[in-house]
């Protein structure tokens, strides 16, 4: 009986959260509707010209400083946390392994502004120190991402070093394989599809930072010409203004949100078919 009841009451929480989760998608969506309509989605999606004084709301430099902010982040973190992965898993010994847990745990925990204040107070002033300018680019804010999707991508990587079975790594040894041959043609192509897994959601923390990026970014609505350029990204269009946006840049920027809202969907659908139809 008190099984029967547990279980009913999972199932209504569970049908609760989908409604939630419903009511703010509908919501969402409607409140951007009139934008779409009035606007165009085309005008929307790449316009180059974001100024809702003069009646502009073309969010392409946004789309593209998500994306290259994103990817450059990427690219530092990748290397980064399968390394620190691969070292903890397979060559450190256990006080180790017991030591660097909570630590990597404590950096996932960390609130964004901690890291969006590191990087205005360090990386900012370096950048221009070395490269000129204001310090506020591209590059900034892609290690401030990087670091913050680390723990990410150094915890899903444990795990799925960890899913191989040993079975495949004592073979391996028994042939004559030293280690690292080991780890590079048996542990790591066993464990590809659920690291890959990790970058994607890894990715869809990074496309959906806000805070921390406006910090460091520059927040300038114009397409970047190179690393070193400032950047505004969709997530840091929505919450800078808001506060007193009005009418249809009001609309606009839950047409900001709709996009966003596909990309992130878009990820975490890709992430679902390479766990579930690839075994990952």
């Amino acid at each position: 009986m008190n099984e029967a009841i547990v279980e009913k009451g999972l199932f209504l929480l569970s049908i609760f959260s989908i409604l939630i989760f419903l009511l703010i998608i509908i919501f969402i969506i409607l409140e951007s509707f009139p934008a779409f309509q009035h606007i165009g989605i085309s005008n929307i999606l790449f316009g180059i010209n974001w100024a809702p004084d003069n009646g502009f709301y073309g969010i392409l430099p946004m789309i593209l400083g998500s994306i290259i902010v994103t990817v450059f982040a990427l690219l530092i973190a990748i290397p980064l946390s399968i390394g620190c992965a691969i070292y903890i898993e397979e060559f450190s010994q256990n006080h180790i392994k017991t030591l660097f847990k909570p630590i990597i745990q404590t950096l996932a925990g960390i609130p964004s502004i901690v890291y969006g204040f590191f990087g205005l107070m360090v990386l900012v002033p370096i950048s221009r120190d070395f490269f000129g300018g204001s310090g506020f680019t591209i590059l900034v804010a892609s290690m401030v991402l990087a670091i913050m999707i680390l723990p990410t991508i150094i915890s899903l990587s444990q795990d799925a070093i960890n899913s191989v079975p040993s079975e495949y790594v004592e073979s391996s040894l028994a042939l004559g394989s030293t280690h690292i041959q080991t780890i590079k043609n048996i542990i790591l192509p066993k464990a590809s599809l659920k690291i890959t897994t990790a970058i994607i959601l890894a990715m869809g923390r990074a496309i959906g930072e806000t805070l921390a990026i406006i910090m460091v970014a520059g927040n300038v609505a114009e397409i970047p010409t190179s690393i070193l350029s400032p950047v505004r990204t969709l997530t840091s269009n929505i919450a800078l203004e808001m506060g007193y946006a009005i009418d249809i840049h009001y609309n606009s920027l839950f047409a900001t949100a709709v996009v966003l809202f596909s990309i992130i969907m878009v990820l975490m659908i890709i992430s679902n078919v390479i766990e579930h139809k690839w075994g990952c």
